[in-house]
């Protein structure tokens, strides 16, 4: 392979690392603005966990290059992702429940 090749091949990986941190800087403001709202405890930790999953999918995709990799590792991570979801609407069932109740 080229020097050139190789040269223009880091600039658009270091790019795109640059795009990456720019939108976890800017959603790390959007946390730290989102937690002044007047929201609802329920609201707030739905907005938390939206904004800390877009996040973790920017960490997980490309730093971790799980963007390029396999269906494999993406399916393994979508499972992993339903599954907590489900763990944390279980909590949050109850909690209404007890609410609705009392």
């Amino acid at each position: 392979m080229s020097n050139s090749h190789d040269s223009s091949d880091i600039k658009n990986h270091i790019k795109v690392y640059l795009y990456v941190f720019g939108a976890l800087a800017i959603l790390t403001v959007l946390t730290v603005a989102a937690s002044y709202l007047k929201l609802s405890d329920g609201e707030a930790i739905l907005l938390a966990l939206i904004i800390a999953s877009v996040k973790g999918s920017l960490v997980a995709g490309y730093f971790m290059h799980l963007i390029s990799e396999r269906a494999m590792i993406v399916w393994i991570l979508m499972l992993t992702s339903g599954f907590f979801f489900v763990l944390m609407l279980i909590p949050m069932l109850s909690y209404i429940d007890q609410a609705r109740l009392g």
